[in-house]
């Protein structure tokens, strides 16, 4: 069985039975046969048919958002914000799909040359447990409107959110098995993605988990598209605007009690400014509340699973061992529920796992710089690259300097966040591919090119 586990308490909220073995055939030979038929219903049918999810997700925005918030313990309010962006993405869709998989006509030599983007068939997404909902419906969404049919493996821990997503589209008139939730082990994807009814897989989740499934796929000669998560570096210019800097990078670091693969987790700051920033920040964070999420005041809720409390702790620890100080927080209190302190750590540098690590929770991280040169060298000095960020009042500048960062997006004096309208994802071990725009929608298609002579 699956346990769905209140984190704020640590009560068990329901059990789920795994799929057998025999049970877990059945669904892919069943996607089989969805496949071939989803796959002739035309794309504006497929678009105009978001439009009802979209109103689905506003009539149950409560009873989703209250789910949420269980399973994993995010702030109500960030939970609602998260369906709203659900809805979005359907409605983005809706408008745009029909146009971004037109047949596309090609100046050749020939009389006659076409683009046009088919679907494969059945794509698997494994999915995080961390925005149970959006990381969800940016998969499926546009893998389903391309005339594919989407297979669910979502987290452990967030099977409840699995079953309502695969609930709603079926609510809102998709044919049965065009989503599918898979309650499945790990132990269990393999077969998945060796199944021939299986033409690619999306993952969100760790390097470690990317590397696995990438393997996996390659050896089957299947497409798939990452995202593995970051350590996300916002450079702190010394003519930036402090104020709006500290507010952005502490709602960027906070959000989801920290647990968000494009938070602010390595903030280079020039030294001239590193006394006036870190007093800032540290007043930003006195601001946040933290407590039982489903409260409307607290907008900082618990770790979602307690081995993530623990790898926490141990970072923080072997960080301050190393050389950093700790200027907040950083210790786990000992009352019920897993939450964790917001924690400030100052003077971190390479080789400490607040630099070199994912840092997975609320713990600010301050890295001091001389100048531009040696942020951008230290920003790099990553294996990820998912998002960065430039905070200076010289906008130039700060196009010069995202352009040199290595990363997949970079947001200048804002913090990371993604958009439906906007291509998402990363390089270096933060993963390859993109979700969501044109580019997201035509990941998981055949691009056949057909030519008259």
């Amino acid at each position: 069985m699956f346990e769905s586990i209140n984190p704020a308490t640590e009560q068990v909220l329901a059990r789920y039975a795994i799929m057998s073995a025999e049970a877990l055939t059945v669904a892919l030979e069943e996607a089989r046969t969805t496949a071939m038929v989803w796959s002739r219903v035309e794309v504006e049918l497929r678009a105009a048919m978001l439009e009802r999810v979209a109103g689905l997700l506003d009539a149950k925005r409560e009873e989703f958002a209250q789910l949420i918030t269980a399973e994993v313990g995010k702030p109500i309010a960030e939970a609602r914000a998260e369906l709203d962006k659900c809805a979005l993405l359907c409605r983005y869709y809706a408008e745009h799909a029909v146009g971004f998989l037109a047949d596309q006509r090609i100046q050749s030599g020939t009389h006659e040359s076409v683009l046009s983007y088919q679907p494969l068939g059945t794509v698997l997404g494994i999915m995080p447990w961390n925005f149970p909902f959006w990381q969800v419906f940016r998969f499926a969404v546009p893998v389903m409107t391309a005339g594919n049919v989407a297979l669910l493996k979502h987290a452990p821990n967030t099977c409840g959110c699995a079953l309502a997503i695969e609930a709603l589209f079926l609510e809102a008139g998709y044919p049965q098995g065009v989503l599918r939730a898979l309650l499945i082990e790990i132990n269990q994807v393999e077969s998945v993605i060796e199944h021939d009814a299986v033409q690619g897989v999306a993952l969100t989740g760790s390097d470690k988990a990317g590397a696995a499934v990438a393997a996996l796929a390659g050896r089957a000669i299947k497409k798939t598209v990452l995202e593995l998560g970051g350590s996300d570096p916002y450079l702190i210019c010394e003519d930036a605007d402090l104020d709006l800097a500290a507010k952005k990078c502490v709602q960027s670091r906070l959000n989801n009690c920290g647990q968000t693969c494009i938070s602010a987790k390595r903030l280079l700051v020039h030294r001239s400014v590193l006394e006036a920033f870190t007093e800032k920040v540290l007043n930003e964070i006195a601001q946040r509340r933290q407590g039982d999420p489903v409260v409307e005041a607290n907008d900082l809720g618990p770790m979602a699973r307690a081995d993530l409390l623990v790898n926490l702790q141990r970072q923080v620890d072997a960080s301050v061992a190393a050389g950093a100080r700790l200027l907040l927080g950083g210790e786990t209190p000992q009352d019920v529920g897993l939450f964790y302190p917001p924690s400030v750590l100052t003077d971190v540098r390479p080789g400490m796992p607040a630099f070199d690590e994912e840092v997975f929770g609320p713990v600010v991280t301050l890295i001091p710089v001389a100048d531009d040169a040696e942020a951008l060298v230290l920003a790099n000095q990553s294996a990820y690259g998912l998002g960065a960020a430039v905070f200076t009042q010289d906008v130039e500048r700060a196009k010069r300097l995202a352009h040199q960062l290595e990363c997949g997006v970079c947001f200048i004096n804002d913090f990371v966040k993604s958009d439906p309208r906007l291509p998402f994802g990363g390089i270096k071990r933060s993963g390859y591919g993109r979700e969501m725009s044109a580019i997201g929608i035509r990941e998981f298609v055949n691009v056949k090119t057909v030519c008259v002579g």
